[in-house]
């Protein structure tokens, strides 16, 4: 009997190590992805500044900003952002850590001259403030996606059915230019977007796996921090619409 009590002794000993194991695990994995998102929105920030700097000087467009903000140079910094995220998305899992890595840096600095018009566009201090909310609420909602027992996977399909009309809606905007339609767009926005962040948390916890190899485990935290990337710029964007000051 009393090495059948030992027996069930070690066993559960064993479990709660094994446990414990598994959950350096996973806290190591959403450190490094919340690290390569910090860095990436760095990245963006930094480049963002300095090319709002560089484009304009003395109350009027430098030929730098006329390059990247009138010329037809314009739409390639709009589109190349969005084309390396596809890129990223399709062949991360045929590219090496490092490479998917620098990719990913190569994004956050061109996000960072396709965001830098914002600068002409609001106050500094509007965007220190709506970037330091931003922040405070993705922090909150990303926390409630990494605790939450509850399956969020509901809410995820409904909340991408509305980035879907979300889109639809801007898209349609362009022609109607409606104040009404873009406060709609702005307040559905910070909704979706908030709903996003808490969902793809969940969803990168769910993707850790103890046995994943080193480059395995590093593409999908660095498919994970684009994803929560997105989400916070998205967040920042729409806030920005109602919290910032123009110039």
């Amino acid at each position: 009997m009393a090495d059948l009590r030992n027996y069930q002794t070690r066993t559960v000993n064993s479990g709660a190590q094994a446990g414990a194991v598994i959950d350096e695990g996973l806290r190591a994995y959403m450190l490094r992805v919340y690290n390569l998102m910090a860095l990436g929105l760095a990245i963006t920030g930094v480049v963002a500044y300095f090319a709002s700097q560089a484009a304009f000087a003395g109350g009027q467009l430098t030929s730098f900003g006329y390059a990247i903000y009138v010329s037809p140079l314009k739409w390639v910094v709009m589109l190349a952002p969005l084309a390396l995220v596809f890129f990223l998305s399709f062949r991360i899992n045929s590219m090496s850590v490092a490479a998917a890595q620098t990719t990913f840096w190569i994004y956050a600095g061109l996000m960072g001259l396709s965001l830098s018009s914002i600068f002409l566009v609001y106050t500094g201090a509007s965007i220190a403030q709506t970037f330091f909310v931003s922040a405070a609420a993705f922090g909150a909602l990303s926390l409630f996606g990494y605790t939450t027992k509850r399956d969020l996977s509901a809410m995820g399909s409904f909340l991408i059915m509305g980035l879907f009309g979300l889109i639809i809606a801007s898209l349609v905007n362009l022609f109607l230019q409606s104040s009404a339609l873009d406060f709609a767009i702005s307040a559905i926005g910070v909704l979706v977007f908030a709903g996003l962040t808490a969902w793809d948390t969940q969803k990168i916890k769910e993707m850790y796996f103890e046995a994943d190899d080193v480059a395995v485990a590093g593409r999908k935290a660095i498919m994970g921090a684009l994803t929560l990337y997105l989400d916070f710029i998205n967040l920042f964007l729409f806030l920005l619409r109602f919290l910032g000051n123009r110039d």
